[in-house]
């Protein structure tokens, strides 16, 4: 499968309480032709509405108020996954050690490296892209398994391990040939040419099947 590429341009948040830091992001970032929005805090961001297409933030981490890694702590705790670039002129190891366990993409001093912070950004965006990819492909998957019966379902699960037809009509009590049935149906809406990309969609959807072994049925 191939993910669709969002319609929704990238979009990089600035979150610094400083103006003069604030003004310096923006023209570091539009010279690298990026779309920008620029808050003043970290309530002010939380305030907007969550973007749906590609984006990242480059935050202060010691700001009035909320602070950046609060605001950090804040986007998980409501799952909204924002790759972060934090910015700081007070960093230590323990606070970009901390900063970078929670997720953060990268961890720069002020005053920054214009190159530095654009690769950085140039980093992030690829990382949302790709992740939001990844997710609208499981959602996909989900979708189609949301179209199997119950027992297709059932023959789903004992098909990925590599059962046999005839072991799969032993294990369920039902004959051989309604197994071929089910089981066509479930490659059929599973949309899987073969047994192998049956097993990568099962992968995907996050099915627990039985069995340590995967073999060609």
């Amino acid at each position: 499968m191939t993910a669709v590429p969002s319609a929704r341009p990238p979009i990089v948040f600035v979150v610094d309480d400083d103006p003069s830091v604030r003004k310096s992001l923006v023209r570091v970032l539009t010279s690298g032709a990026y779309r920008i929005e620029a808050f003043v805090s970290a309530d002010e961001f939380l305030a907007r509405a969550p973007y749906d297409g590609p984006c990242c933030l480059v935050l202060d981490v010691r700001m009035p108020g909320l602070t950046g890694l609060e605001l950090q702590e804040a986007l998980t705790a409501t799952g909204h996954r924002v790759p972060i670039i934090f910015i700081t002129g007070h960093g230590d190891i323990a606070m970009s050690v901390e900063a970078m366990k929670r997720g953060a993409v990268d961890f720069l001093t002020k005053p920054f490296d214009a190159e530095s912070l654009l690769e950085a950004v140039g980093r992030a965006l690829a990382q949302d892209t790709k992740s939001r990819g990844d997710e609208g492909q499981t959602a996909e998957v989900l979708d189609r398994v949301k179209l199997l019966t119950a027992r297709e379902m059932e023959v789903f699960t004992l098909v990925v391990p590599g059962m046999l037809n005839k072991q799969i009509a032993g294990e369920l009590g039902i004959a051989e040939k309604t197994v071929k049935v089910h089981r066509a149906r479930v490659m059929e809406k599973m949309r899987a040419g073969s047994l192998a990309e049956l097993v990568r969609l099962a992968d995907r959807a996050g099915i627990v099947v039985p069995g340590a072994a995967r073999h060609g049925a």
